[in-house]
């Protein structure tokens, strides 16, 4: 990631979103906003907050593994380094965090029942990745041992 994170700035961030959160999808979408209000958590370590810019220029760009503008796709590599960001992170993304991308969410999708899915789905693969690398730290100490 650490070739994207020059990508990053927060207009392009904002003007990416607001004008392909539909195409992206909310999967996507509340992946990004995550990421963004984690950025704003002065609990984030600076390492961290490098992963997150790293991961959201990946975003910004059109061009990258997988153009954006392939239907179906396009989004996919975006949202599985934004997901393996938010794993590493995931000890941040408290309440606070969560509650700011709900609510720009529902700026932009309307209203969000509190079971909806694609959120919902979104937060378990987030404990997954976590799960898996803390699963890995274990293994690394262990052969270490």
């Amino acid at each position: 990631m650490s070739n994207y994170e020059n990508n990053y700035s927060e207009n392009s961030f904002w003007e990416k979103l607001k004008k392909h959160a539909i195409e992206a999808g909310k999967k996507v979408v509340y992946s990004a906003l995550l990421a963004f209000y984690a950025i704003e958590n002065p609990n984030v370590p600076l390492k961290d907050k490098m992963k997150i810019y790293g991961a959201l220029g990946y975003l910004i760009l059109p061009f990258d593994l997988v153009p954006d503008f392939i239907p179906v796709v396009g989004y996919g590599d975006d949202l599985a380094a934004l997901l393996f960001v938010l794993g590493t992170i995931a000890n941040h993304l408290d309440n606070d965090v969560k509650q700011k991308a709900v609510n720009k969410m529902k700026e932009w999708f309307g209203e969000l029942d509190r079971g909806d899915q694609e959120i919902i789905e979104i937060d378990a693969k987030i404990v997954d990745v976590e799960k898996g690398m803390d699963g890995m730290a274990s293994t690394k100490q262990l052969t270490e041992d």
